[in-house]
């Protein structure tokens, strides 16, 4: 029977050491904060739950306190295998000093897992991640020493002639969950929730692995007031119900509740004003020009997220955004509020959002463009002491019918002024992002070629596209100077053929 508890004695009951724990949600959207922040006060109080093993999907946390940077304390875990690090830099930190095991494995498989093990099946059997770093011939998704230490958890097999990543199933103690309201038999709704993540599957696997499930609501009602149409999680599937405080339970990390996010409400989207004349805009404006009628679209963070403004300002917007969070259609938000959208057509679980995705549903993607190498390669997840995690970018970039790589040419201090002469570099940028050899392979350009997935890379004064004879220098802006300002900015010369100007109403209000 689902007990009604505090978040104390929710976490003393049910989580022992040495535990594994799965967490649920995407960023601040259903993450159960009120839990995660119990688990460390906990620890810090009396030195227990230590020496967990903690699993999770999505990125989620707020860069800097929140989420899953409450379990950023030396001993309370050995071992994270995480879809996404950027928003949890204390575990990051954890991860640089070899103070704990670290992996990082693609979302979509992490989140199909949780599926897999909730039907007994032994693992996850996929092409995605093949040729990129979570592939065991290269780092097999390990992130330091302690997880080479403790060994492979990804294997290579060949099925029917061809080559498959396997991915384990591995037993769940703890599934720790958020949703909106529960009744007093335990049975949970969602409908103030702007995804509803893996929820469903982590805690079937949790519940068919013998382990036990808390989740972490808004209030609790009376058994049978709830609208069974609305029922996400079954009672069967629940140990313990915990009221969060308010603070602990807002909508994202940036908003405490919106309407329009959880599709309870539409509200009239004002026209779009216009983004500023400057090297993101020009990036969007270039990679829209790829959008077909209707494409089925995924638009990666930062810059490829402009391309739904420009799409819409160019009069192009017949197109249908998704994320990998699980809504379909309306307008994906951004920053803290990344994975909702305002007004969404529908909010599907996670887990069948990537099957979708896996299947080659999405048209084309828009995808950042951190650091490209000679051969074609991109890394978004690795640069230097920074540990940012691939999240869904392989599931993406591996599966879509198209991707376009969206980024400014160099970074740090780039200064550039954009008018009907074209592009005029005024300061370039510190750092080169065209380099030699990626520091980390995030997307397989061999395996792109190999299944002949079309690629571009646009920037803000050349374009690239990937061909199996290498990476082509298709486009240059107007005003810039094919050796001083593209060859000489980037460590590799790629080929050179039948190159045009970029469209000059690119560069204009």
């Amino acid at each position: 029977m689902t007990k009604i508890m505090r978040a104390g004695e929710a976490i003393s009951t049910f989580m022992k050491d040495g535990d594994t724990v799965a967490f649920g949600g995407f960023v601040g959207s259903a993450h159960a904060e009120e839990l995660s922040a119990t688990i460390q006060q906990l620890y810090l109080e009396t030195g227990s739950p230590s020496n967990l093993t903690l699993i999770y999907a999505a990125g989620q946390g707020d860069g800097k306190e929140r989420g899953l940077n409450h379990l950023g304390e030396e001993g309370l875990v050995r071992k994270v295998i995480g879809g996404h690090w950027n928003l949890s830099p204390r575990l990051q930190k954890l991860a640089l000093e070899n103070k704990m095991a670290a992996y990082n494995l693609p979302q979509g498989v992490i989140i199909h897992l949780f599926r897999d093990i909730a039907a007994g099946k032994p693992g996850v059997i996929t092409h995605v991640g093949l040729g990129t770093f979570v592939d065991p011939r290269l780092e097999g998704g390990k992130l330091n020493q302690k997880a080479v230490e403790e060994g492979d958890i990804v294997q290579v097999l060949t099925i029917n002639g061809q080559e498959k990543l396997f991915y384990p199933s591995m037993p769940i103690q703890v599934g720790i969950i958020r949703a909106t309201y529960a009744d007093t038999h335990g049975n949970c709704t969602m409908q103030r929730e702007g995804t509803i993540s893996e929820t469903i599957a982590l805690a079937q696997a949790v519940k068919n692995s013998g382990g036990h499930v808390i989740v972490q609501v808004e209030n609790v009602v009376e058994y049978g007031t709830l609208d069974t149409r609305l029922v996400k999680l079954p009672s069967n599937l629940v140990d313990a119900i915990v009221v969060a405080k308010p603070e602990n339970h807002t909508q994202t990390y940036g908003q405490q509740y919106n309407p329009a996010y959880s599709g309870e409400v539409r509200i009239p989207v004002e026209a779009i004003p216009p983004l500023p004349l400057d090297a993101r805009k020009v990036v969007a404006r270039r990679a829209a020009q790829e959008l077909i009628p209707d494409a089925v679209v995924n638009l990666g963070i930062g810059m490829p997220e402009c391309v739904a403004a420009v799409a819409a300002e160019d009069g192009k917007a017949d197109m249908f955004l998704t994320t990998e969070a699980g809504t379909n259609g309306g307008v994906p938000a951004g920053g803290l509020d990344f994975g909702v959208a305002v007004n969404p057509d529908c909010i599907m679980d996670s887990p069948t959002q990537f099957d979708f995705y896996d299947g080659g549903g999405l048209d084309i993607a828009f995808l950042g463009l951190a650091q490209m190498d000679k051969h074609g390669n991109i890394n978004v997840s690795k640069f230097g002491p920074k540990i940012a995690g691939c999240g869904g970018f392989i599931n993406i970039s591996q599966n879509a019918k198209k991707v376009v790589f969206c980024g400014t040419f160099t970074a740090g201090g780039l200064k550039e002024r954009f008018d009907a002469n074209g592009v005029t570099i005024l300061e370039e940028g510190r750092t080169k992002k065209l380099v030699d050899q990626v520091e980390q392979i995030t997307f397989s350009a061999a395996t792109a070629v190999k299944t002949g997935q079309p690629v571009l890379y646009v920037t803000e004064r050349a374009v690239f596209e990937l061909t199996p004879e290498g990476v082509v220098l298709r486009e240059i802006a107007p005003g810039i100077d094919l050796e001083k300002d593209v060859l000489a900015q980037m460590d590799f010369r790629p080929i050179i053929k039948d190159v045009k100007l970029m469209d000059a109403s690119l560069f204009v209000e």
